[in-house]
């Protein structure tokens, strides 16, 4: 009888540690989820989006004066003015890019800059601020992309500043020390905010095929996602054994009390 009830109550134990095997794993899709296809082509560069922030100078004359400043030749206006003008240079304003896109900038005001990358968008201010000032020279900077990398393990998530425009998704996931050992190559998910929604794409690194996916350009709060391996056998046998354990001690207690 005793043997029957320890039988039944290990079955039990089992079951309910059961409840609680992988409850680490994150973004779970179902079995024949419809995954979204990557573009044929591939932007190469990175686009401005909405919540980004910018830096941006604005300089006249193709930019003369900056590089006489930085230079050190003093060349224009005279010693306080190039003072003047130095500080101006290292008080950055940090300007916005709103959910619709645009950006309110001095002078011109709302600007759509969302979609363009930063050379396109430097070019957009150049031909706007010509009708101010003499042959306008802009300097834009993102100073707020980052990614999040999960590589597969618990506690080595991290989150990554993209310190290029054309970061791609093997690139961020070596800056996060690479696939973790119970990471699981053949499915690393890049999950992407869109105009259209939400998309998910499935990238297979474990593969030489999948090197031209891995090449893909991240964008800002992307979320790099890779599935751990599930672990069944060793997180049902941790949950199990202290009640194992509580059963063991409990049935010696029966045998000295018998």
């Amino acid at each position: 009888m005793t043997t029957k009830r320890a039988l039944l109550f290990l079955s039990m134990a089992f079951a309910i540690a059961s409840c609680n095997i992988n409850k680490d794993l994150m973004f779970k899709t179902p079995i024949g989820y419809d995954y979204d296809i990557p573009p044929e082509v591939m932007d190469l560069e990175y686009k401005i989006q909405p919540f980004d922030l910018l830096n941006f100078r604005l300089y006249s004359n193709d930019g003369f004066l900056l590089i006489d400043l930085t230079s050190g030749s003093g060349a224009v206006g005279g010693g306080q003015q190039n003072q003047m003008m130095m500080r101006n240079m290292q008080n950055i304003i940090r300007y916005r890019v709103e959910v619709t896109g645009y950006v309110k900038l001095p002078t011109i005001g709302l600007t759509k800059l969302a979609g363009m990358t930063v050379r396109d968008a430097e070019f957009y201010l150049e031909e706007l601020y010509a009708e101010y000032y003499v042959r306008p020279y802009a300097m834009l900077e993102i100073t707020n992309n980052r990614v999040i990398v999960m590589p597969g393990s618990g506690g080595d998530a991290r989150v990554i500043t993209l310190t290029n425009n054309n970061m791609t998704v093997t690139e961020a996931l070596a800056m996060a020390g690479g696939v973790a050992k119970r990471g699981n190559a053949s499915k690393i998910k890049l999950i992407r905010n869109s105009p259209e929604g939400r998309k998910v794409y499935l990238i297979n690194l474990a593969k030489i095929d999948g090197v031209a996916d891995g090449d893909i350009i991240v964008q800002a709060n992307d979320i790099i996602y890779v599935e751990p391996v599930p672990q069944y056998v060793a997180e049902a046998l941790r949950d199990v054994t202290p009640l194992v354990g509580l059963l063991t001690t409990f049935l010696v207690l029966i045998n000295i009390v018998r």
